[in-house]
């Protein structure tokens, strides 16, 4: 029996990292720029990032934040107040030292006037914010402070990959200050569970809610919160961080207040964020080798109709049909929106044209033709089934069930992810066996390995030097509440030593 062709090509298991790349160029997401390392995001790749704003900010909004804008550039002293802040971004800084371009002495242009001080590009906001803030708050009646700016950031990042890491990106980042401390706090842990619904619910995508070891905190944070996803190399993408920062950069930035004991005292701040990286993590997270699949709460559109007919008078009959049908869809909600349709009247071949639909990995592909119309009926393709699972549809009932085919195709996608996860996703007692799982069982496919661990550890720099040959790192301790949370008493798998500390270990973006 031949062996069935794929539209993309090198496969996930050929090529985990190649086929990631040329499902985006065959779902027409992204390519790249003529700035090395930057990416021009196609209009079905932004579709895609504008559901995902509009989704994050009506929920940052439900919970009183509101959206501001803040300066590209940060003075190279902002980021000197924080040492521990500009240690862990110091490399990635793109600087900005002169102004204004003047011929050169040999031809071409030449930069002319060197800048007072040099200014950093935005690789996060923190310290101009906070230097904001400084003015802004005065007593405890000026806060909280909740606000959020959708940016771009740039961090010079040497290896390069499109919506994973870039030199420029696109991505939201709260800001906030808080009289007390638990007030930031409960800011943090609020936000954590926001991007856990939204991941789960909006991208479908199974997520851990945990904290980060000491060593895999955010420069300068007490503590940082992140949702981590299991991708179909089985490796771990932190798909989304939220920071508790103390006063760390209230001191640094000078944000104080008179509290209501009139007391000068120093306010308590956070930050997160999360970036266009969420669209190579629902890449990852659902394509199959045939292209894209998009959870129908994201998609661009929902449905594309596909007239097929053979002559101008069968393409008049096909046409009309295809339009009030349209127009009968588009009355119908799903997900408190109407249901979104397109109409792919392009003079392509009918192959061509659904195959192109199919990379994109639009949720329902409907072919209409001639007996179609006589039958009062619709040819339905499902991208979360095998492209070759089609079938015939009365057209009222596809109409009447619209919203309860797309959110079964919704539940659908994410029970298979979690599946998935859960399936590679093993509790490991020792040191020894623990080696073997992160192993890779095939040299030259250093991706195929086991997934993620859970183990008994303590947070130490001891065991993160043993896990740096192995190319491992603890992704979270998931918080109280999360399924995967544990508090027993063990022996940590590294040093022997006895804790109560179980974390979740993987090989990472």
């Amino acid at each position: 029996m031949a062996k069935q062709k794929n539209a993309i090509s090198p496969t996930r298991q050929e090529d985990y990292p190649g086929w990631f790349q040329e499902v985006i160029k065959a779902a027409d997401l992204a390519e790249s720029s003529d700035v090395r390392g930057c990416a021009v995001i196609k209009p079905w790749g932004y579709a895609l990032w504008e559901n995902i704003q509009a989704a994050l900010d009506g929920m940052f909004k439900q919970t009183g934040h509101e959206n501001a804008y803040f300066p590209l550039f940060i003075p190279l002293s902002f980021l000197e107040k924080e040492a521990e802040h500009v240690e862990g971004f110091a490399k990635e800084c793109a600087v900005v030292t002169h102004h204004r371009l003047e011929p050169g002495p040999e031809g071409g242009l030449v930069p002319a006037a060197p800048l007072e001080e040099p200014l950093i590009v935005r690789p996060t906001s923190e310290t101009i914010i906070g230097s904001t803030f400084a003015r802004w708050v005065q007593s405890y009646r000026d806060l909280p402070i909740l606000l959020n700016q959708w940016a771009n950031v740039v961090r010079w990042e040497m290896r390069t990959r499109i919506f994973l890491r870039t030199v420029e990106f696109l991505w939201q980042e709260g800001h906030t200050v808080h009289a007390t401390s638990e007030e930031a706090v409960d800011e943090t842990k609020l936000i954590l569970s926001l991007y856990a619904k939204f991941a789960q619910e909006w991208m479908a995508m199974p997520v851990i809610c945990g904290t980060k070891t000491k060593g895999e905190r955010f420069p300068g944070a007490i503590e940082t919160y992140s949702i981590e996803a299991m991708m179909q190399d089985r490796k771990a993408l932190q798909s989304g961080t939220s920071h508790f920062l103390g006063q760390n950069f209230a001191k640094a930035q000078e944000i104080k207040f008179q509290n209501d004991q009139e007391e000068e005292v120093y306010a308590w701040t956070t930050s997160w964020g999360v970036s266009t990286r969420l669209i190579g993590a629902l890449v990852m997270t659902h394509s199959d080798d045939d292209g894209l699949i998009v959870p129908p709460r994201l998609a661009p559109s929902h449905i594309v109709l596909l007239p097929i007919y053979r002559n101008d008078e069968e393409k008049a009959e096909v046409l009309a049909y295809c339009d009030s049908l349209k127009g009968e869809l588009e009355s119908q909600s799903y997900d408190g929106k109407p249901v979104r349709v397109r109409l792919d009247d392009r003079d392509l071949r009918g192959g061509e044209k659904a195959w192109q639909w199919i990379k994109r990995g639009i949720p329902l592909r409907v072919e209409v033709g001639p007996r179609d119309v006589a039958s009062g009926s619709v040819f339905v393709g499902r991208r979360d089934q095998g492209i070759k699972e089609k079938k015939g549809v009365p057209r009222d009932e596809f109409v009447a069930t619209i919203a309860s085919v797309l959110q079964e195709m919704q539940d659908n996608l994410f029970n298979r992810a979690l599946t998935y996860r859960d399936e590679n996703l093993v509790e490991i007692t020792d040191f020894e066996e623990f080696k073997k799982y992160f192993t890779p069982k095939n040299a030259k496919k250093p991706e195929i390995h086991g997934g993620f661990a859970i183990c008994h550890f303590v947070d130490c720099e001891e065991v993160d030097e043993m896990l740096k040959p192995l190319m491992v790192t603890p992704r979270c301790i998931p918080v109280e509440g999360e399924p995967l949370h544990r508090e027993t008493p063990g022996k940590c798998i590294f040093t022997g030593q006895e804790t109560t500390t179980v974390g979740i270990f993987g090989k990472s973006y």
